[in-house]
């Protein structure tokens, strides 16, 4: 019984990184380093790295920025778009070293699970915050904000303490995400398209009145 309760530790640690890396990964890194410096967590080897105090400072700033710029309105979806390059490989590296020092192919595939739940997690996130730009008021995106740190944080307490329950949730949680993506793309797929048709009309507009500013010039020259 003790190893299956470590087999299965091991996996909601793996499956927990990798998706909460995909929500807000300097959150997690900042967690799991602040619990590991507090005595509360024992880190895998390939994890001890984040419990360094430079790797602390470095999250623990970089938070605080993507604390602001997640906050406000068309910022946090350009800030989303340049962390789709960051979260995704990121969460596939901390899910590989959240297997310790295992056979290589069991790092392998912590990698490949830990990276498609960070790229699940950051597509939810970063299609569901364009969605919410459509709206003129800030305060759905700073309770969308506040919602999401909530989640990393006590996604991974869960995983840690109770990992069949993180599980368990993890399951319903992917459920939820092929049930919504469909949704969100197609929402996204609208705004983007109505982007694009306004600023095309502008563009038409522009010519419009810089031709019709033209003609009576050119009736001038032919007149003299």
């Amino acid at each position: 019984m003790d190893q299956l309760e470590q087999v299965t530790a091991l996996i909601a640690l793996t499956m927990g990184v990798g998706w909460a890396s995909g929500i807000n990964l300097y959150a997690t890194i900042l967690m799991l380093g602040l619990m590991a410096n507090m005595g509360n967590l024992q880190l895998p080897a390939g994890l001890e790295i984040v419990a360094d105090p430079m790797v602390l400072m470095a999250a623990g700033f970089m938070y605080c920025v993507e604390f602001f710029a997640d906050k406000i309105p068309g910022v946090d979806t350009g800030w989303d778009t340049l962390h789709t390059f960051i979260r995704i490989p990121a969460g596939a590296a901390l899910a590989a070293g959240a297997v310790g020092d295992m056979n290589e192919a069991v790092i392998l595939a912590a990698a490949l699970v830990g990276g498609s739940l960070s790229a699940t997690s950051h597509a939810l996130k970063a299609g569901g915050r364009v969605m919410i730009n459509t709206s003129p008021e800030p305060v759905s995106n700073w309770a969308a904000s506040v919602t999401e740190d909530l989640a990393v944080f006590g996604g991974l307490w869960a995983a840690l303490n109770y990992p069949i329950a993180f599980l368990i949730g993890l399951v319903l949680f992917i459920a939820l995400v092929v049930w919504l993506l469909p949704k969100i793309w197609r929402g996204v797929k609208k705004v983007f398209a109505f982007l694009a048709g306004l600023f095309g009309a502008r563009d038409n507009d522009i010519q419009l009145d810089t031709g019709n500013n033209a003609l009576p010039n050119q009736s001038n020259r032919y007149k003299s």
